[in-house]
């Protein structure tokens, strides 16, 4: 399955177009995406820190998916990076 990862904060300096597609096998979970996603900014954009994606929130389009959940049917998410300030 193609997966759409839309990317926010910090995260955006690893693509110009702000997103990110990604080959997921059918069964991903939001966990193994994590993995797919932190491999992929390795070879692509290694100036993003693999432990910013750990860090990091997934969302679908209604909620903020965990680890353990199924990747969404439509392949549309975005990578929330966490956020600090006052």
């Amino acid at each position: 399955m193609k997966v759409r990862i839309t990317l926010f904060g910090a995260l955006r300096d690893a693509d110009a177009r702000g997103f990110i597609e990604l080959e997921a096998p059918d069964s991903c979970t939001i966990g193994e995406l994590r993995e797919l996603l932190r491999n992929h900014l390795r070879e692509h954009a290694p100036n993003i820190s693999a432990g910013l994606v750990q860090r990091s929130a997934f969302a679908s389009e209604d909620e903020i998916l965990h680890n353990h959940r199924a990747l969404p049917a439509n392949g549309q998410l975005a990578v929330l990076p966490p956020v600090s300030g006052g």
